[in-house]
């Protein structure tokens, strides 16, 4: 079993405090309770022999089963701490040659998958098309949108229910360096943007939900990448936007937006104007976090575990823990890995897990 632990740092409790100063306490008066320590944390590895997992997800239905999405274009049950025998899904035969950063991307089941048995998928094809699509376990799908891509990069690839029940879906810009098509901040477009639509009656492709901001698919736009958004439980959407050469940043969607949210890119990469010394930043919404590339180079969009946003980096391996502290935003290193963190995803017992991309291992994030 594989561990990698971190102990958090020294922090200064007392009430004459080491680290600066402080008052003393009164005779008499009461010591006041010391503040917890900082969580300490470690990845335990739970199953290893995965072919470049993309994402991790669980069905809902009671089972406790975990899936593992490989980029190839197969879905793996976790069997013990190994892959099963047999592929749950085998698309093989339909995503193309996962070139850059083509392949299957994600896999959201569907709320009511333990009596319908319907998923839904987003892949790149043979053409090199984003491709959104309804299945069931036989592999038998109904194409519900199809993209074409401009370029071998940046194709998004998450897809998740909301807590209003509808599918959102994350595209990114189409790729080449900068968004040359303008995608992002065209309205016309798909690509660049958060989709969120209604698939709630199989017996059509789909329906868009009377209340999105612009009467079509798109929930919000002026993303790059958004590798890895997720919900809370109290309905915030965090999305996770890879950024061009500077910045890498955590936007934050709260619960009861009504969408329409602008990112900035390519206007702006993070806070920053991109390619300019000035811009104008009007109705753009800017990160709630956001690091430069001396830190990594490619952020992997986590959960809120235990009141904390946790994500990485895919090149330096680094989870950070991100909390809210009243109109503040405080990031914190919790665990320094040698991984290249692709993917995190929760158990539907709430755990925490993290996916290897090189070596195809899938670790649990524990709290000690």
């Amino acid at each position: 079993m594989r561990m990698i632990r971190w102990m958090s740092g020294c922090a200064c409790w007392s009430v004459l405090s080491a680290c600066g100063g402080g008052g003393s306490l009164e005779p008499g008066e009461p010591m006041p309770p010391a503040p917890p320590p900082d969580p300490q944390y470690e990845l335990v590895e739970v199953a290893a022999g995965f072919v470049q997992p993309t994402a991790i997800v669980h069905p809902g239905d009671g089972t406790g089963r975990r899936f593992v999405v490989e980029r190839r274009g197969t879905v793996t049950e976790i069997d013990g701490n190994q892959p099963a025998a047999d592929f749950f899904l085998d698309l093989r035969d339909r995503v193309g040659s996962a070139s850059n950063e083509q392949g299957l991307l994600g896999l959201a089941f569907s709320p009511d998958f333990a009596s319908s048995g319907l998923l839904y998928v987003n892949y790149t094809d043979s053409a090199g098309d984003t491709v959104i699509a309804r299945m069931n376990a036989a592999g038998d799908e109904e194409r519900l949108l199809t993209l074409a891509q401009p370029f071998t990069n940046h194709n998004g690839g998450q897809l998740a229910f909301g807590p209003d029940g509808y599918l959102y879906i994350g595209l990114g810009d189409g790729g080449g360096a900068g968004d040359p098509e303008g995608n992002a901040q065209n309205p016309a477009s798909l690509l660049g943007k958060l989709l969120r639509i209604d698939v709630s009656d199989p017996t059509l492709l789909y329906t868009i939900p009377d209340d999105n901001p612009f009467s079509d698919e798109i929930w919000a736009l002026g993303l790059r990448n958004p590798w890895r958004f997720s919900f809370d439980a109290a309905g915030n959407l965090y999305i996770a936007d890879v950024g061009q050469s500077l910045r890498e940043e955590i936007n934050l969607q709260p619960a009861g937006s009504d969408g329409g949210e602008n990112y900035g890119w390519n206007v702006m990469e993070g806070t920053q104007c991109y390619g300019a010394m000035g811009c104008d930043t009007t109705g753009f919404t800017v990160p709630v976090y956001e690091y430069d590339h001396s830190d990594g180079c490619s952020v992997t969009g986590g959960y809120v575990h235990n009141g904390v946003y946790i994500y990485g980096d895919f090149c330096r391996g680094t989870i950070w823990g991100l909390t809210r502290n009243g109109s503040a935003w405080e990031n914190e290193v919790i665990l320094d890995t040698e991984l290249m963190i692709s993917t995190f995803g929760l158990g539907e017992d709430g755990a925490l897990y993290v996916g290897d991309y090189a070596s195809g291992a899938i670790l649990r994030l524990d709290t000690l």
